[in-house]
Formats: C-alpha cells, structure tokens, sequence
C-alpha cells in the first residue's frame, strides 16, 4: 500500500458492480468517490464504507455531460485530494434490435459510456500525471464480441477496450496504466432488465448461463470488483493497456 490512503473515483456507484467496487476499493484502503447520476443512491454506499470504517464521498453527477464532470472531479479534489485511480463503471441499457433501435437509444448508450469515460478520464489524469502515479480501469463487457439486440452495447463497450490500449500508450510515460475488466453474465439490475425485455424469468435465465459457463455459475458483482482491485493495485505497474474477460471461461 502507499504511504497515504489513493483517492479512488467509482462511477455509477451506487449499485451492482460500481457499489461492490467501492466498497472493495475502500477495504484496500482507498478513500473512495462514489460517483452516480442520483446523488442521493450514492450516499446509501458511502454510507456503508464509512460505516466499517472506511473514508466515501458520495458525489451526483451525469458522467456524459462535461460541465458536471469537471465539477465533480474539483470537488472530489477538495474533499478527499487529487484522484488517482478512476473506475468507468457507469453505464445505461437501451436495448433492440437494430431495425427498432432510435437514435436517442444509440446516442444515450454510447454518451453514458463512451463520453463519459472520455470525459472521466481526461479530468482526472491531470491529477495523475502531476503526481506521476495512476491507474484507469474502464468496464467493458463480453458484449463488445456482438450481441443480439445491443448493436449501441456492444459498439460501446467495444469502443472501450480501443479507448483503453490507447490511454495506455499515450499515458504510460507519467506513470499511468489503463486497463480494461470485461465481465461476462454478472447478476445485477441490468441483466434482470435484460430478461425482463426479452420476457424470460430470470431465475430460469440465469439457471440456462450457468450451464453454458464452464464454472457452472453466473459471476457477481464481487467476481468483477476483485479484477478491477488487482487492476488498480501498488504492484500492477508493469500491466497496462489489457482487456481481462472475467466470464467464467473462455470465450468463443
């Protein structure tokens, strides 16, 4: 561990994946910015966190409009220090098939995902390349191989492991790393917003993917939040610019 706790920002935190990140990130000791569209969900995690004893701000904020991250990132910088790891974790779902798909569909999946990873991550690595250390980990997904009924999904999140290796390159020299976490099927509110757009239970949904998964169960949101802990660990220095599938198994 450093010598003085990283300031670690997590967003669309409130919940699922994000909420367990912050709340693993804060037992390793970070102190932790749950970022979320609703302030007020975000407050219930850092809650939590402050509650066995870690250090949370919660922190609203719409990742995808600029004014708002710039904000957000000052204010995380006044209350806590300078950012130095940053998890994109926000993301929405509008999912159809493609004929049925609208442009405000595509353009909200890819601004919530894209934008505000692009925008999330130029705000806060000024504050790492000053200091010289940091890490950026960006949630993608098994998803980013194609998926029916998310050509905007999955064009995101495929964005994403392109946007990854390139923050790699160009932010290695200042002692930042950026890496990607794609997971496979995890039990959160978006798949069960998945099967309830398809009109399959869900229990039954996920008893089909345990079957397909060579561990024989669906992940958790746990699962990805220890992925993204290594990711953004004092000894992962040499490990930059990857996309880790945490899925179970491989992927065809």
């Amino acid at each position: 561990m450093s010598p003085t706790p990283r300031v670690a920002i997590v967003t669309g935190a409130a919940r699922g994946i994000g909420a367990a990140t912050a709340e693993r990130l804060a037992r390793e000791g970070r102190a932790v910015a749950v970022l979320d569209l609703g302030e007020a969900d975000a407050q219930r995690v850092a809650d939590r966190i402050t509650e066995a004893g870690g250090t949370a701000v919660a922190v609203g904020c719409d990742v995808s409009d600029e004014d708002q991250v710039s904000t957000a990132v000052d204010t995380v910088a006044e209350r806590l220090g300078p950012p130095a790891i940053l998890v994109n974790n926000a993301g929405v779902l509008r999912d159809n098939l493609l004929f049925r798909m609208s442009a405000d569909d595509w353009d909200t999946v890819l601004g919530v995902h894209l934008r505000g990873s692009f925008l999330m991550s130029r705000a806060a690595q000024a504050h790492m390349t000053s200091a010289g250390w940091g890490r950026i980990v960006n949630l993608s997904s098994s998803s980013a191989l194609g998926n029916r009924g998310q050509a905007n999904y999955s064009a995101a999140k495929a964005g994403l492991q392109g946007f990854t290796k390139t923050l790699a390159i160009e932010l290695g020299k200042f002692g930042v790393t950026c890496n990607a976490v794609a997971p496979g099927f995890v039990e959160t509110a978006m798949t069960r917003a998945t099967a309830e757009r398809i009109g399959i239970d869900y229990d039954d949904m996920k008893a089909f993917k345990s079957a397909e998964i060579p561990v024989q169960r669906v992940g958790y949101p746990e699962d990805i939040a220890n992925a993204v802990a290594f990711f953004t660990g004092e000894d992962a220095g040499f490990v930059s610019g990857q996309v880790l599938y945490v899925a179970g198994g491989p992927l065809d």
